[in-house]
């Protein structure tokens, strides 16, 4: 969970395009949480608040939380039509097939304990806004391959369940950067991610990889460091310079979950 922030932290400044390179200063006084913060933040709220067994009180508490919590953010960077959900009182989805459902959906992974329930959870968290089936899907394998990092997966068994129930993961990060352009698909972006995650030997690495596509910078960033956080944890140093950039309120709403449910995964 963290790590996504993280992840979407560093890439604030690459969400349309990158000089290809790992070569880079993490931090600088100009990243900033995007929407792949705020709304990751919303996620785990509503994972904490609501019975994430019962469908109905799920999606009804996260999509209060996602607009109670976002539109205190409304320049955080949102997609049109998000935003335009956002502020309706309609709670219909509108059918995204977008990388907006990947992106914030890391606490779904640590808030249940089967990957059976996992999945379910990361659907749900989809279909409210990303009901299209690629939206749905992108969630899930994210959900999942963090699920699967942080219960002792290896690298070579994450990829082997993504690639039964998902996506192809043949290819690498060196293999496509050359011609990789920004894509805000799930099917355009998740996979790429997952192999940011893949190809990396650490944490920091895997973030480094993600960026280094040239594509949407704070998304890639965001899932791969999401899983791996799960796999690899977090250098502390890191963990703590990432709050540099993050508000009181919005840091207020990360530490009323944040513990509870690394706290449930641990026991």
């Amino acid at each position: 969970m963290l790590g996504a922030i993280i992840g979407d932290v560093v890439g604030s400044l690459y969400e349309f395009e990158s000089d290809k390179t790992k070569d880079f200063e993490l931090f600088v006084p100009s990243c900033r949480p995007t929407d792949d913060s705020v709304l990751t933040i919303a996620v785990g709220c509503a994972c904490c608040e609501a019975n994430c067994h019962d469908e109905y009180e799920f999606k009804y508490i996260l999509a209060k939380k996602l607009k109670e919590i976002g539109l205190q953010y409304p320049d955080a960077g949102y997609g049109k039509r998000f935003y335009q959900w956002m502020i309706l009182d309609e709670e219909d989805a509108y059918g995204g097939n977008t990388n907006g459902s990947a992106m914030r959906v890391s606490p779904v992974a640590w808030a249940v304990d089967t990957l059976e329930d996992v999945e379910i959870l990361a659907k749900w968290s989809a279909e409210i806004t990303h009901s299209h089936p690629e939206g749905i899907r992108g969630a899930q394998a994210v959900a999942a391959a963090i699920f699967l990092a942080r219960t002792g997966s290896t690298k070579s068994e994450i990829k082997a369940y993504i690639e039964k129930k998902y996506y192809d993961l043949d290819f690498t990060v060196e293999g496509i950067r050359p011609g990789y352009r920004h894509d805000m698909t799930c099917e355009g972006s998740v996979p790429q991610a997952i192999v940011c995650f893949l190809d990396s030997e650490g944490f920091e690495d895997a973030i480094r990889n993600a960026v280094s596509l040239g594509g949407d910078g704070d998304t890639l960033a965001c899932i791969a460091g999401a899983i791996a956080e799960a796999f690899y944890g977090i250098p502390d140093d890191l963990a703590e310079a990432v709050f540099q950039y993050i508000d009181e309120g919005l840091q207020e709403y990360y530490w009323q979950y944040a513990n509870q449910l690394y706290d449930r995964a641990d026991n």
